[in-house]
């Protein structure tokens, strides 16, 4: 009976507006940009659990700078507070300025930073040196391609102008560009020091930021180890 009577008389509801993207009915392109302007919902997961599971504090570093990077980009909302195109036309906004669009800002901090630390800072340790290079220039590629997507759904949608993607972008890769430098002159060198405090080790928090490919490093670590350990069981099981 109580139920009945709370659904007799409901709230007032709203939408999670983060996640929430609206496109025009039987849009197929519009249905595809709506979830390819999801993605930089989807990085923030990916990073959350690269954190969870890996602790390393280059990643947190990077994170970090996405967290500054949308700090910055509410700062310039609230500052130039230039509306969006079309008002009206989406009934759930997380914030009613458009300048600069926070995804394009977000999606190009992303593809800057990681284009930097894909070939200044993870350098090839095998003499595989040309298909190293290669899958770097297909994975710089596809960033690219992902950013310019994301980009142009947020116009497609109507919820920014090419002016404000436009210089969501030049902010992003702006801030992008001064966190790597700041990162690999300022923070880096700190990140033993970090690593080796306590609460760090409760945590196992660790520093890789010696070893130059980290992918190549524990592809060969965790493949001797498996050798060591299996030889080792084969010499008991004897």
């Amino acid at each position: 009976m109580a139920l009945e009577e709370h659904c007799s008389a409901p709230p007032r509801w709203r939408s999670v507006s983060l996640t929430h993207v609206e496109f025009p009915e039987d849009d197929l392109t519009g249905q595809l940009l709506a979830y390819i302007s999801l993605l930089p919902i989807i990085i923030l997961v990916g990073f959350v659990t690269l954190i969870v599971f890996k602790r390393e504090l280059h990643t947190i570093s990077f994170f970090g700078g996405h967290a500054l990077n949308e700090v910055l980009n509410w700062l310039l909302k609230n500052i130039l507070r230039e509306p969006r195109p079309c008002a009206g036309t989406h009934a759930t906004l997380h914030n009613e300025y458009g300048m600069p669009s926070s995804h394009s800002q977000h999606i190009w901090f992303f593809v800057v930073y990681f284009f930097l630390f894909l070939y200044l800072r993870m350098h090839q340790t095998n003499n595989a040196r040309c298909v190293d290079l290669l899958w770097r220039h297909i994975l710089s590629i596809v960033l690219l391609g992902t950013a310019l997507s994301v980009s142009y759904s947020r116009v497609y949608l109507l919820y920014h102008t090419w002016s404000q993607v436009f210089y969501g972008g030049v902010a992003g890769s702006t801030f992008g560009i001064i966190w790597f430098l700041f990162t690999q002159e300022v923070l880096t060198p700190l990140f033993p020091k970090i690593a080796a405090w306590p609460i760090s080790e409760y945590f196992l928090v660790r520093d890789t930021s010696l070893i130059p490919n980290i992918l190549w490093f524990e592809y060969t670590v965790t493949r001797s180890e498996a050798r060591n350990r299996q030889r080792k069981l084969g010499t008991k099981l004897q």
